[in-house]
């Protein structure tokens, strides 16, 4: 089989490692450096591009969960299958959200950056507190949205969530549906949102969910940036409807430089790296691996998207 490994990988590891990780699955190649995709039989990539279309393709996999960037239908019709890396990234999330939780409780992020200015200046009496005992309503209860769960149950935190199916999920005390979302958010300590982008949960939080919250509420973006009214999102922290906000991704990426988030003291900002891991490139290469094998025998793919 003939593997090509799109060079945009490159924006979380290198094309290279990856390379050596599945060189036993056939012949393997970064493009468009060593051949034109027209060349391949399988495609590795993080971007999408309008001459995947033209190329003689069976399959493209993308490295992350989110596909989308893609276009189902112009797949289908051209006989191309998409699969995604969902289910590999809960650990490494959940423990990003579990980072930007305790930061905010333990006001981490403003020793910070006093540190950079050399200020020594404790918090107020009332400002920090701890996460056990606090509320978080997590948005979404796929592998991104479990592996929040169960670390946050572990910290002795009321855990809700939000899925379309109200069926019980393990470590969350009480599941609500989309159209109780106003509900759910109410009276959460922390919001976290780890749904995938669709035409359903695009700006799923808007004005009217951001009113919803507490003013002492803290929301957890490490879904799509379009998940979130941003215009709603600022106004909220202007006015003081929210305490503040850890956002890993963001209407346009990177965040332009004139974006008011960057000023704001209880907002933390990172650039869509949730997931990132020395590990990253392993776990792709399982995946890769295992669907090669499936192709070749005839077989469903694992992730198949389209």
């Amino acid at each position: 089989m003939d593997v090509g490994i799109h060079r945009s990988v490159r924006q979380i590891f290198p094309p290279g490692h990856l390379r050596e990780l599945i060189a036993d699955v056939g012949s393997v190649a970064v493009v468009p450096d060593d051949r034109p995709v027209e060349d391949c039989d399988a495609l590795v990539t993080f971007a999408y591009e309008p001459a995947f279309l033209d190329a003689d393709l069976d399959w493209i996999h993308s490295v992350q969960a989110g596909v989308d960037r893609f276009p189902f239908e112009d797949l289908s019709d051209r006989g191309i299958r998409l699969t995604n890396s969902t289910g590999i990234h809960g650990d490494a999330v959940g423990e990003t959200v579990f980072g930007y939780m305790t930061s905010f409780a333990r006001r981490l992020h403003v020793y910070r950056s006093n540190q950079e200015r050399r200020e020594w200046g404790p918090p107020a009496w009332d400002e920090a507190f701890t996460l056990a005992g606090q509320s978080v309503t997590v948005v979404g209860l796929g592998t991104l949205g479990r592996g929040v769960a169960s670390r946050a149950d572990c910290l002795g935190m009321h855990v809700t969530g939000v899925r379309r199916t109200p069926t019980p999920v393990d470590h969350v005390e009480r599941v609500y549906t989309p159209t109780d979302l106003t509900e759910a958010v109410a009276d959460a300590r922390f919001v976290v949102l780890t749904v995938p982008l669709t035409e359903e949960t695009r700006k799923l939080v808007g004005e009217f969910e951001l009113d919803a919250m507490r003013s002492d509420a803290y929301l957890i973006n490490v879904a799509r940036g379009a998940v979130v009214d941003q215009a709603a999102l600022l106004d909220a922290l202007e006015s003081g409807g929210l305490a503040g906000a850890a956002l890993d991704v963001f209407e346009d990426e990177p965040l332009p430089a004139d974006s008011p988030l960057w000023e704001m003291d209880d907002v933390v900002v990172t650039p869509h790296v949730a997931a990132a891991t020395r590990d990253y490139a392993d776990r792709i290469a399982a995946l890769v691996r295992e669907n090669c094998r499936r192709l070749e025998a005839g077989r469903s793919l694992a992730n198949e998207v389209v």
